[in-house]
């Protein structure tokens, strides 16, 4: 089973978003939560920043054709 997709990012974020709202959290676990949800939020943004560039090739390669692959080897057959 493939892991590390979209989803299973949206169920992270989901999955803190419950932790930080646990009402029984005392403050030293509250403090502990929040800074786990700073990085895991720095760590979404990157990744979503990393699907926006795969979109922007995958557009500029349907828009402009195989001319375009050798400045975008990731999204076609590299060039050696």
């Amino acid at each position: 089973m493939t892991k590390n997709r979209l989803s299973d990012l949206t169920d992270h974020l989901f999955a803190q978003l419950e932790r930080l709202s646990d009402e029984g959290l005392d403050a030293e676990h509250l403090e502990q939560e929040v800074k786990r949800a700073d990085a895991i939020v720095a760590i979404s943004d990157q990744v979503i920043a990393n699907g926006e560039l795969q979109l922007k090739a995958a557009k500029l390669f349907a828009e402009h054709g195989a001319g375009v692959l050798p400045m975008l080897p990731q999204i076609g057959k590299a060039t050696d």
